[in-house]
């Protein structure tokens, strides 16, 4: 921009969905469901206790399933894809491995409480897992690797919920992300735009521009935001200046 010239952006942006999510709050998620992981272990206490006895009356697998809503591996598995969970049987099976879903024993087949699965289920409603959040978010932002999304989680620029060993992303939190990335620039994307329309400008005096509020934006967790209008009105801008 040539010395002495100084471009106003005369648009103001007001974005309740941004301003809700600089102040959201994952706290309520992580209450809601510690409480509920409480409730489910309780189920898995008095199954594992209930086990034992249907152990010693050699209970075949159907009436188990029918009287006491214990469910095998396979039919456990069916519950939730009913449910619209989507898992692959493998992966399903790796949980139970890694001990990340309660199950109790039966002599030695393994039955899953029905309060486990349900809450399964209620968090699939309420919020995505790391990898359904990070595939939702790259339909919008295509150029970020799961690396840089995991980046944004520990940074909390997205927020999140860990509960037990496993982290989630509420779906509302995740709806406001990808409004972000469809209607934002960050500085690194804007200064591409500007290059690829033919305005140079240095990234240290950029970022002075938003410092000084001469560019409006958003900050969130420490990474800036500019509307895709705002970034449109100042590239007219510097072309008229620049006259080009």
């Amino acid at each position: 921009m040539p010395r002495g010239k100084r471009i106003v952006i005369d648009k103001k942006i007001k974005d309740g969905i941004v301003e809700k999510y600089m102040s959201y709050n994952s706290g309520r998620w992580s209450r809601k469901y510690n409480e509920s992981d409480a409730s489910v272990m309780t189920s898995v206490s008095k199954a594992y206790n209930l086990a034992k006895q249907l152990y010693k009356t050699r209970s075949d697998e159907e009436s188990i399933e029918q009287t006491h809503n214990l469910y095998t591996v396979r039919t456990a598995y069916d519950y939730l894809r009913s449910h619209k969970i989507d898992i692959s049987f493998r992966a399903f099976c790796g949980r139970l491995e890694r001990g990340a879903m309660p199950y109790v024993k039966i002599g030695r087949k393994r039955f899953i409480p029905q309060a486990v699965l349900n809450s399964i289920v209620d968090k699939s409603v309420d919020m995505y897992t790391v990898q359904e959040a990070f595939a939702v978010y790259k339909k919008y932002n295509p150029s970020i690797n799961f690396r840089a999304f995991i980046g944004r989680i520990e940074k909390e620029s997205i927020p999140s919920v860990k509960l037990g060993s496993r982290r989630y992303i509420p779906k509302d939190a995740m709806k406001a992300a990808v409004h972000i990335a469809k209607n934002y620039h960050t500085v690194r994307t804007a200064l591409k735009q500007l290059e690829s329309n033919g305005i140079h400008i240095n990234r240290n005096a950029f970022e002075r521009r938003l410092d000084r509020r001469t560019i409006p934006h958003f900050k969130i967790s420490g990474r800036r935001y500019i509307h895709k209008t705002v970034l449109q009105e100042l590239m007219d801008k510097e072309k008229v200046l620049r006259g080009l």
